[in-house]
C-alpha cells in the first residue's frame, strides 16, 4: 500500500486508502496505460465494475505495472441483470476471468434494482464468494438504508461499503450520517461532478485561490476530511498527481460548511434514485 495516501478499516478488518482511481470509459491500450501510471503515480485503489466493459484493461494495467499485485485494492461491481443467486454467482466469476485476477479485494452490487427485488439472492452470492476466497471485502453501491438494513436483517452480513453519489452538488449529508453510525464506510462516485460548472463555482474558486490549490484539489480534501473515499478518473498524469496531492494542507470548519451549502434538492447528475431506478 501506498505510505503518502491514507487508510480506512472497514467493518471486516480490510483496509483501503482514502483516495482510489476511477476507470469508468478508460478501456483498450490507450486506457490499460493511463491505469498503469495511476499506479505508478501512487494510486492503490482502482474501481471498476462488469458493466464498464474494461476489467480485462485493468487487469492488463496491473500485469503492466512493477507495484506487487497484493499492494493493490481492486474493486467490480455485480450489474443488475445478474443479481438471481447462481447468475450473480457465475457474473463474479466472469470478472475475474475477465481481469486475469485470482481475487478481488472489494466487490460491490452495483445497484439495488428495489423493482426486481433480487439484491438479497445477490448479497447471498457475494457473502458465498466471499468464503470461496474470491473476494476479501463485499459492499454496495447506491443502496438506501433500508435496504442495507434488510440485507443485514436476511443474511447477517453487513455490507463494508456503500459507494454512492457524492459531491458539492449532492453532499447526501443524511446518508452518510447513517452510515457512519451503522459502521459502513462512505465511498463517493462522481467525486467532482462530471462536470465544469463545479470545479468553476466561485466558492471553490476563492477556497481554492486561499490555499494555492486547484478547485479539484479542494473537492478532494473536502470528501476526505468528511470521512468519505473518493474515486477521481483522469486519463492525464497531470490531473492524476494533482488530484493524489491533498494532503498537504486542510480545509477549516467554515470552509467544509460553505462547500456542504453548494447542495442542491436536484443534485443528483442523472437523476438516478435508487428507490426506483434501474441499472441492468
Amino acid at each position: 500500500m501506498s505510505k503518502s495516501i491514507p487508510e480506512v478499516e472497514l467493518n471486516d478488518g480490510v483496509t483501503l486508502p482514502v483516495i482510489g482511481f476511477g476507470t469508468y470509459k478508460l478501456n483498450g491500450n490507450e486506457g490499460a496505460n493511463a491505469i498503469r501510471h495511476a499506479i505508478d503515480t501512487g494510486y492503490r485503489l482502482i474501481d471498476t465494475a462488469y458493466n464498464y466493459e474494461n476489467e480485462g484493461t485493468v487487469g492488463e494495467a496491473v500485469r503492466r505495472s512493477p507495484v506487487p499485485r497484493q499492494d493493490l485494492c481492486i474493486t467490480s461491481k455485480l450489474p443488475g441483470r445478474y443479481q438471481t443467486y447462481d447468475k450473480a454467482v457465475n457474473a463474479i466469476q466472469e470478472s475475474l476471468y475477465r481481469a486475469n485476477l485470482d481475487y478481488y479485494d472489494l466487490y460491490l452490487i452495483h445497484w439495488p434494482n428495489p423493482k426486481q427485488d433480487h439484491y438479497v439472492e445477490a448479497w447471498q452470492a457475494l457473502i458465498e464468494a466471499k468464503k470461496w476466497g474470491f473476494i476479501r471485502s463485499i459492499g454496495v453501491c447506491n443502496f438506501l438504508p433500508e435496504h442495507i438494513e434488510r440485507l443485514e436483517k436476511e443474511t447477517g452480513v453487513k455490507p463494508s461499503i456503500n459507494q454512492i453519489e457524492l459531491h458539492p452538488f449532492f453532499n447526501q449529508e443524511n446518508q452518510r450520517k447513517w452510515h457512519e453510525e451503522n459502521h459502513v464506510a462512505t465511498e463517493s462516485w462522481s467525486p467532482l461532478a462530471r462536470a465544469n460548472d463545479v470545479l468553476q463555482h466561485e466558492t471553490i474558486q476563492n477556497i481554492a485561490n486561499q490555499h494555492h490549490k486547484t478547485a479539484s484539489q479542494v473537492i478532494l480534501r473536502w470528501h476526505y476530511q468528511l470521512g468519505a473515499i473518493s474515486i477521481p478518473k483522469s486519463a492525464s498524469p497531470e490531473r492524476q498527481r494533482e488530484n493524489i496531492s491533498i494532503f498537504d494542507f486542510s480545509l477549516d470548519h467554515n470552509e467544509m460548511d460553505m462547500i456542504a451549502g453548494l447542495t442542491r434538492p436536484d443534485g443528483r447528475i442523472n437523476d438516478q434514485d435508487p428507490a426506483v431506478y434501474e441499472e441492468f
